[in-house]
């Protein structure tokens, strides 16, 4: 049953009364917080035990999911080979430099699954003028003849590297791309 005790007389009085069956003194400026029944305490533990295992289940959760995620991006499959990276990055302290009269090399990038690409510039052409298919013809037998051939492209050969030539105009606007991968430079 709930009680309340009179702060004048330390009496015990029922949550309901409004004063004091001893002292007859105004019980509600006393306190207005219900004192509570053990069973009642005890639901209330219950309950913030209840919440604080719920939220621990939602924290482990929650931590699970964003380790499962950060192990996908860097699965071995997915991962960006350190030695790409490393050629990018050494590539690019040149850029961008002229390849030729019409051909800038602006950058290169390192991306997931082997992927190398050279980012180009064709400094003398527009796209809306451009026969951007023809070039691509034109480009690509050069591109692979040289994977195939030159000896500084034997890393890459070894390590099975997708090379990608992606150009743009001199606006900067997308004209097309190449990709070379180890099936067309193996054969």
């Amino acid at each position: 049953m709930e009680k309340i005790i009179c702060t004048q007389c330390s009496a015990e009085n029922n949550i309901k009364a409004r004063y004091c069956s001893s002292c007859g003194y105004e019980l509600s400026k006393i306190q207005n917080e219900e004192i509570k029944s053990p069973d009642q305490q005890d639901t209330k533990s219950k309950s913030t035990n209840k919440k604080r295992l719920v939220q621990s289940l939602v924290m482990v959760v929650f931590v699970v999911i964003c380790a499962n995620i950060g192990s996908r991006l860097f699965t071995k499959s997915n991962s960006i080979d350190s030695d790409a990276m490393k050629s990018a990055s050494d590539i690019n302290k040149s850029c961008p430099i002229m390849i030729d009269a019409d051909t800038r090399l602006d950058n290169t990038i390192a991306l997931p699954d082997n992927i190398f690409q050279y980012n180009y510039t064709i400094v003398k052409i527009e796209k809306n003028s451009a026969d951007t298919l023809k070039l691509k013809n034109y480009i690509e037998p050069v591109l692979l003849s040289n994977i195939k051939t030159n000896p500084q492209m034997q890393y890459q050969r070894d390590h099975k590297w997708t090379l990608r030539y992606y150009y743009k105009d001199k606006a900067g606007l997308y004209l097309f791309a190449v990709n070379i991968t180890p099936e067309m430079y193996s054969k």
